[in-house]
């Protein structure tokens, strides 16, 4: 009997030390070596190297001169990383119509030259809340608004999308997809930074359930719901 449990507990060390210790120290390493920047977050700089955001977590943004996201239910605010998730609302919630409403009236107000219908991904949030792609479809209806507000033709604007569209996975994997942070730090690279949002216009943003922000580019800190 003695010698029964004696295996046992050398069996459950030797698993303990193989699989708690050595397999991730040796899988941290790995990572570390070859894909360092996937491996600690696909964090995004800017010309400071300060860090913005993650090129794997969406964040809101309010100012008419960027790209905006899908809708987030992730925290009391949206956006929230620490608090990733979906409403769970049926397509009978009154809550979640409600909501799609008002987010249809505010994007066909804030984006008046925008031309069909407002794609579906720009008023349904994702089951993580914090998708940071669109549509390409979703980026390009957005395009006159983004012209306008920085003064630009259009075209100078599409052209920064459309080269930054991301296609399928090794050609078959996902869908054409657009990451919205990548998109806002190409136009102030491109453009240089628009003005910031006064302060007022920040707090009924958020009132109105519309992405707001913290800051006003994100090529000095991410605009964060």
């Amino acid at each position: 009997m003695n010698n029964v449990f004696g295996i046992a507990i050398r069996t459950t060390i030797v698993t303990l030390v193989l699989t708690g210790l050595i397999y991730p120290f040796v899988m941290t390493g790995v990572t570390q070596v070859l894909l360092a920047r996937q491996a600690n977050g696909s964090l995004l700089t800017d010309d400071k190297g300060q860090v913005i955001g993650s090129e794997l977590i969406a964040q809101g943004f309010a100012n008419p001169a960027y790209l905006q996201p899908r809708p987030s239910a992730a925290g009391d605010k949206g956006y929230d990383a620490a608090n990733s998730s979906g409403s769970n609302f049926g397509p009978t919630s009154k809550k979640l119509q409600d909501r799609i409403k008002g987010d249809l009236k505010r994007l066909k107000e804030e984006n008046p030259d925008a031309s069909g219908p407002v794609p579906a991904d720009l008023v349904t949030a994702s089951g993580s809340g914090l998708d940071p792609d669109i549509s390409p479809q979703g980026a390009l209806w957005q395009v006159p608004r983004i012209a306008k507000a920085r003064g630009i033709s259009p075209e100078r604007v599409k052209a920064v999308v459309d080269a930054n569209i991301q296609r399928r996975t090794f050609g078959i994997l996902g869908e054409p997809r657009v990451n919205v942070l990548l998109v806002n730090l190409a136009l102030d690279r491109e453009f240089g930074r628009p003005a910031p949002l006064p302060v007022q216009e920040k707090k009924d943003a958020s009132k109105e359930g519309a992405p707001s922000s913290q800051a006003s580019t994100p090529s000095t800190q991410p605009e964060q719901k």
